[in-house]
């Protein structure tokens, strides 16, 4: 069941209230629903915004990491290592597209060639073996567009490209399908914590929830809501990360994903290739006050052009398809802040950085088992709803391109979105679908109409008629 609006329901009979209740829809909340509907319990997962993935989840790099950077023997590390296999094999199944473009770690200096050898250990600790040294002439040999000066690099084979926007989605869809409770544009004011034989009671602005074990994935919210239930224990400061998407004429240019050597804020600015065939410029690292500063930033974006231009310098010849910028939960510390409160029947999975989008999968199985820990009775398993995501990635079948597929239904051979080639048939799935979008960019996020170089220009106008109109 899916809810917008509407009074919430009490709760799924018998009894009413749920077993389990998760507030937060980005990848880590829809990922932990996911899992525990592999049970037969009387799950809820609640979003405060229209849609789901609205938060950190939808403006991230959308690189499936292997995680040989993370701090060795961190919770990051293990869940980011098993989280990778996990989602890896989860987008064969459900069509997920992912390219495994490998990346390569960019030394421009001798202080960061000398750095090299160092991470090369840490992966090695971390469980990923193979990494290597490149010269500066094999290092140019594999990015013959790369800008001069570099002295070599560290060649790190299977980290990807994935499409950020149908993961969450899947495993919401997925977890509705297997019954889970989806409650959207339901914010959650107070929490008036149960005792040992009462449930929690959520205060939203749709009504009251009754469950007996509470999960927060509040992303960037994660400490207000903990202070819900008295907990202080970090706090999240929003990291901004400001990119630029560079048209698909730009593809040509660049083979993997180019890292620079990390420094104290982060990975630094990257350059990489989409899954939808465009090449992405970014991120800043910029800590706020504010956590809803997504605005890009003419300083911002000037200085990820002094960067691009050294990284790959044609790169500033080819246009600009869009800006848009992504807050990450920063919470002082290098390892997520995931913590059971075992009296309280509540788990704060928290501090879930940019590897996140990677870790998901393994994030749910982590959190159940917490969850089971605390005291929860999972039961038996249960197999999970069969799914299969449309795909929006340009190196696998689209379906203006299917012939037989055309044949079946010329919906899908009718073209609204010239720049991203959706089609009629495309538009017309998703909003009928399990989650359907709540806006023209929630049926962005799903379709792609809307998201090439005219932004909408041309197909803004058609793509409104038919959203309005649930294509009738």
């Amino acid at each position: 069941m899916v809810t917008r609006r509407a009074p919430l329901p009490d709760g799924p009979a018998p009894g009413g209230g749920y077993d389990v209740v998760v507030v937060g829809a980005g990848v880590v909340g829809c990922a932990i629903a996911r899992e525990l509907a592999r049970h037969s319990l009387r799950v809820a997962l609640v979003e405060a915004r229209e849609d789901i993935g609205e938060g950190s989840s939808k403006a991230n790099t959308a690189i499936l990491h292997t995680g040989f950077d993370a701090v060795p023997g961190s919770l990051e590390a293990r869940l980011v290592r098993e989280g990778g296999r996990l989602l890896a094999a989860y987008a064969a199944e459900t069509g997920i597209p992912v390219e495994p473009v490998g990346a390569l770690l960019v030394a421009w200096d001798q202080d960061q060639l000398d750095r090299l050898p160092g991470l090369a250990d840490k992966a090695v600790r971390n469980g990923h073996h193979g990494t290597r040294p490149l010269g500066a002439a094999e290092l140019y040999a594999r990015e013959p567009h790369l800008g001069p000066g570099a002295l070599g690099a560290l060649d790190v084979p299977g980290e990807s490209v994935i499409c950020p926007w149908t993961t969450p989605l899947a495993f919401a869809t997925q977890a509705v399908r297997s019954g889970v409770d989806l409650h959207l544009g339901c914010p959650v004011e107070k929490v008036r914590p149960g005792g040992p034989d009462a449930p929690h009671r959520l205060v939203t602005r749709r009504g009251v929830l009754r469950t007996r074990f509470l999960v927060n994935a509040c992303g960037l919210y994660a400490d207000a809501f903990d202070a819900l239930l008295g907990r202080t224990d970090f706090t999240v400061t929003p990291r901004r990360g400001q990119l630029v998407v560079f048209d698909k004429f730009a593809r040509p240019l660049v083979r993997h994903i180019l890292l620079p050597v990390p420094g104290p804020l982060g990975k630094g600015v990257l350059i990489a290739p989409t899954v939808y065939g465009n090449v992405l410029l970014g991120p800043t690292a910029e800590d706020l006050p504010d956590k809803a500063a997504t605005q890009s930033t003419a300083e911002g974006l000037a200085g990820l052009r002094e960067q691009g231009g050294r990284i790959l310098p044609a790169l500033l010849d080819e246009e600009v398809t869009a800006v848009y910028a992504g807050l990450r939960a920063a919470t002082g510390a290098e390892d997520y802040r995931i913590a059971a409160h075992p009296e309280l029947r509540y788990v704060t999975v928290g501090g879930i950085r940019s590897t996140g989008l990677t870790a998901s999968l393994a994030l749910g199985r982590h959190t159940v088992g917490l969850l089971a820990d605390a005291g929860l009775d999972l039961g038996p398993e249960r197999p999970l709803a069969r799914l299969r995501m449309p795909n929006l990635g340009e190196a696998f079948p689209r379906p203006y391109r299917d012939a037989a597929l055309i044949a079946r239904d010329p919906a899908y051979g009718t073209l609204v979105c010239h720049c991203e080639r959706v089609t009629l048939g495309e538009i017309r799935d998703a909003l009928a679908a399990t989650v359907p979008p709540a806006s023209l960019d929630g049926l962005r996020r799903r379709t792609r109409a809307r998201a090439g170089r005219c932004q909408g220009f041309s197909c803004g106008a058609r793509v409104r008629a038919l959203f309005e109109e649930g294509v009738r």
